[in-house]
């Protein structure tokens, strides 16, 4: 990815900006409902490394997550940020810091819809960071929305292969972000 992004060091390069899904891609999904708790929040293997070696290459980190578990009532909002503040401080301890964290309440189909692959969030993103150009920014997620809504606002995509079936072809199809990591970074 160095030299099919323009990305010729390993510094930070202002021009990038990586998106990240949340469930499935940073912590293990529960395919059965929601994290709804910081104790059924579990980073997946090689998240933490592949971070480390990925934030330098990038000038921001943004995460993007459906969480329509609020909309049903499962959780609330307070729960989801005190998952995500959990997230955010454990990256912190490891070096590894979040610019932000986007999250779409709503039922699939309500409207206004922020999920994605709408494009709602990373709009939102663009509204807080003017300097984030889409062109110049990955999408990494583990379903075809998420691929979806990076394809959609001109973004590199890249899947991190679940047990989801993704008739989506990203630009890059990884297990886990180390792998990309090293993708990029060779």
């Amino acid at each position: 990815m160095k030299l099919k992004f323009n990305m010729l060091n390993a510094k930070k390069d202002p021009t990038w900006t990586l998106f990240l899904d949340r469930d499935g891609v940073i912590n293990q999904r529960n395919f059965e409902g929601y994290i709804t708790r910081v104790e059924d929040f579990i980073f997946l293997p090689k998240v933490i490394e592949g971070l480390k070696l990925l934030a330098p290459q990038f000038s921001k980190i943004i995460v993007v997550t459906n969480q329509q578990g609020i909309g049903k009532g499962i959780m609330t909002e307070g729960d989801l940020d005190e998952i995500h503040n959990f997230m955010i401080k454990a990256l912190a301890v490891e070096g590894v810091y979040i610019d932000k964290v986007y999250f779409a309440s709503n039922l699939r189909g309500e409207e206004p819809d922020r999920r994605k692959p709408n494009a709602a969030m990373a709009l939102e993103a663009k509204s807080d960071f003017p300097d984030i150009n889409f062109e110049h920014s990955v999408m990494v997620g583990d379903t075809a929305s998420d691929l979806k809504f990076g394809m959609n606002l001109g973004m590199k995509t890249a899947l991190i292969q679940s047990e989801e079936k993704v008739d989506i072809i990203p630009d890059f199809s990884v297990k886990n972000l180390k792998e990309l990591a090293n993708e990029i970074i060779r």
